[in-house]
């Protein structure tokens, strides 16, 4: 297996399942790059996160197709593609602005299949770069993956490896309904092995990174690095966790979550969101409802403040679920009388 960036891992499988299906095609703002000098060609940059970097040279503009500063546009362009025949994957910029697209996501995409019996098909992907850490203020670092969870019709994936966002975006591009992909802008740069040849991770399957008897950690996306890290600290004092990245949330691995939770009795849930309709508590609440009779103590959730954003790099630093916020919380539980 080769070493390669989360990056690199995305921009992979895009060359290959466009080589693969002529009816792949990406759209979205500055996805093939500005103009350079005064030359007046593209650069085939990629846009500002370098994910889409030379598709243009390679597809052309009739596949990869730079768009107006307009996520509804976007979204619809691409679900209208979709009954068609055609498989769009749209980029959104950054995920604040899944708000400006919310009415083709949640009301178009998501309902063509159930109201048309069946008929209709809508298969695109809706990738959007998430997260806090790059000091990008408030309206630039949200998460929103807790708000296209809620929706039922749309498949919600958030890869935290090199090799999972292969194998995802891969399942992604080929699944026949709405998938929205959240990349974490802050794990780009991230290197790791990733799996040669075709390779597919089916959804709604979380990965057991770590094993322990004394508390269930679930976590999903970045937290998941910030979790390992908290484990390693917790080892040190002879208390080991069950890991479960979650890989995908909507569909939801429900049996690996009360698995673990039958085991250890304990769990934390880390989660970027906010605490108020979160993942977090959505989680708690189904851990409470179907597994109840498990629990040795209050699950805990470790979540950023009910606050947005701040700019500031400390205050920002401040405002992320740290390792150490993770490690408080797992003592809690296992402290609890």
């Amino acid at each position: 297996m080769a070493i390669k960036t989360y990056r690199e891992a995305l921009n992979e499988v895009m060359h290959s399942e466009m080589e693969r299906d002529s009816n792949v095609f990406v759209c979205g703002e500055d996805i093939s790059g500005g103009a350079g000098g005064t030359s007046g060609e593209r650069e085939a940059s990629g846009g500002i996160f370098g994910v889409t970097a030379g598709l243009l040279p390679r597809f052309g503009e009739d596949r990869v197709i730079d768009t107006p500063i307009s996520e509804n546009t976007i979204v619809g362009m691409a679900a209208g593609a979709s009954l068609a025949g055609k498989r769009g994957v749209a980029e959104i910029m950054f995920a604040d602005f899944v708000t400006l697209a919310l009415d083709q996501m949640m009301n178009q995409a998501a309902k063509f299949r159930y109201m048309s019996g069946g008929k209709a098909k809508c298969p695109i992907v809706i990738r959007v770069p998430y997260g806090a850490g790059m000091n990008m203020g408030a309206q630039h670092s949200q998460t929103m993956y807790n708000i296209v969870t809620s929706v039922p019709g749309l498949k919600c994936v958030m890869p935290t490896s090199p090799a999972d966002a292969k194998g995802l975006l891969t399942a992604a591009i080929r699944d026949d309904d709405p998938v929205v992909f959240f990349e974490h802008k802050a794990m780009y740069g991230r290197k790791g092995e990733v799996p040669d040849g075709e390779y597919i991770i089916p959804f709604g399957q979380a990965a057991l990174l770590n094993k322990g008897d004394d508390v269930s950690i679930i976590a999903m996306g970045r937290m998941v690095l910030f979790a390992e890290e908290s484990i390693i600290k917790l080892k040190s004092e002879g208390i080991n966790c069950d890991l479960i990245d979650l890989r995908t949330t909507s569909p939801l691995d429900e049996n690996a979550i009360l698995d673990s939770v039958e085991k250890t009795g304990r769990v934390v849930i880390v989660d970027e969101s906010t605490p108020r309709c979160s993942l977090a508590s959505d989680i708690a609440g189904f851990i409470v409802s179907h597994g109840f009779s498990s629990l040795k103590a209050p699950v805990q959730q470790v979540t950023s403040p009910h606050a947005p954003v701040p700019f500031a790099r400390e205050l920002e630093r401040a405002y992320v679920p740290s390792p150490d916020n993770i490690s408080s919380a797992v003592r809690r539980v296992m402290n609890y009388k």
